[in-house]
């Protein structure tokens, strides 16, 4: 089978190395590329050589943005090539728009590496949707902020020295405000949820980073026997979802509190099977590369994933309701003293702590807040 790259960076060349250093019956005939990187005989700087290529079958997009990526995609898409992408910002931005786009073109979109790095969990909540009504989906999905704040917790150390180090490592780009601002995650827990519960789901959901975390928040917390981690969170219920990305203080004992460095831990609940969680590698090229080998390989094999997102549920941000910790120079009314400029806040939906952060940040810009884990 003959497949085109889309780039050549990091997730591409880990796909390319994968697939070349693999006797898998797949071979990267083309690759698309910058007119001045062109140090490859595989590659063109004119994505109609490639659209015009009869004999590839798959479009692997692995360049990252809104676009070109988004019109290159649909543009093969409606050619009848199918696409494995690991884009996150552009599935979850123009999911229902591909997945329309797909079906009418008898082709396929496979986005397995759009989330959760090595683990496969678009595909498990595939198949546990087969049986299951899934309430809920949540988890950690970012290696990156977990390296951080893990490292943070293990050693003791500042959060700039330890977001130094994961950009030495390669886990954090040179601007890192996806992955520390939650956008990341953002984009992923929309993707998941839509494929969950089978809606579009929308991206303007409340989202809230690790930017302002610091040594002494972490003291404080474990001081008390209590650990933090960034989520994504999203469930359904009654015709209504709702989802977020939040900080949350977690008990040493949860499983979330004890993923190490650049590791994900995703759980879905569902009907029958309950609580299933999945734990791997989130960050790096390889492992994406390996997720998006993974779909090159199912669709050599015959799996032509189709995403449904007709179901019509309403958005409910009452839905995630909890307690606050805010650590500021302000206390909000209403607010009670957790511990010296620590505050709780008691009951509020996600979007209602997002809109208290945004004024206390107004005047105080070093805030920060994060939702105590239900179970305790």
């Amino acid at each position: 089978m003959k497949v085109a790259l889309l780039g050549h960076g990091v997730v591409g060349r880990g796909v390319d190395q994968i697939l070349s250093s693999r006797d898998l019956g797949v071979e990267v005939t083309r690759i698309l590329e910058l007119p001045g990187r062109l140090d490859d005989g595989r590659m063109t700087s004119d994505y109609e050589d490639i659209l015009g290529d009869g004999q590839i079958e798959l479009v692997v997009e692995c360049m990252g943005g809104l676009e070109p990526a988004h019109g290159y995609i649909l543009s093969a898409l409606a050619a009848g090539k199918s696409v494995v992408t690991s884009n996150k910002a552009v599935v979850a931005a123009y999911l229902d728009e591909f997945a329309s786009q797909a079906r009418f073109s008898r082709a396929s979109l496979l986005i397995e590496a759009t989330c959760g790095g090595g683990v496969p969990w678009i595909a498990s909540i595939e198949k546990a949707r087969r049986i299951d009504r899934i309430s809920s989906i949540g988890g950690i999905m970012n290696g990156t902020t977990n390296f951080i704040v893990d490292a943070m917790e293990r050693e003791g150390a500042e959060f700039a020295d330890v977001l130094a180090r994961a950009q030495e490592l390669g886990y954090a780009e040179r601007d890192p405000s996806a992955d520390i601002d939650g956008i990341d995650v953002r984009n992923k827990t929309a993707i998941a949820a839509s494929v969950a519960f089978g809606c579009a789901c929308r991206t303007d959901i409340p989202t809230s980073g690790i930017r302002n975390l610091t040594k002494a928040d972490l003291d404080l917390l474990a001081s008390r026997g209590l650990s933090l981690r960034l989520l994504g969170r999203a469930v359904q219920e009654g015709g209504r979802f709702a989802a977020s990305v939040e900080p949350v203080v977690l008990g040493h004992r949860a499983l979330e509190a004890n993923v190490p460095g650049n590791f994900n831990l995703l759980s879905l609940v569902g009907e029958t099977v309950g609580e299933l969680g999945f734990y791997g590698q989130g960050a790096g090229s390889l492992p994406t590369g390996n997720a998006m080998v993974q779909d090159i390989l199912d669709f050599r094999d015959g799996r032509r994933p189709s995403y449904d997102l007709s179901a019509d549920l309403a958005y409910d941000p009452g839905l995630l309701r909890g307690d606050y910790l805010l650590r500021s120079g302000l206390a909000p009314e209403g607010s009670e003293e957790w511990a010296p400029g620590v505050s709780l806040l008691r009951g509020l939906s996600a979007e209602e702590a997002r809109a208290t952060l945004d004024r206390v940040l107004g005047a105080d810009p070093t805030s920060f807040m994060a939702v105590l884990d239900a179970r305790g």
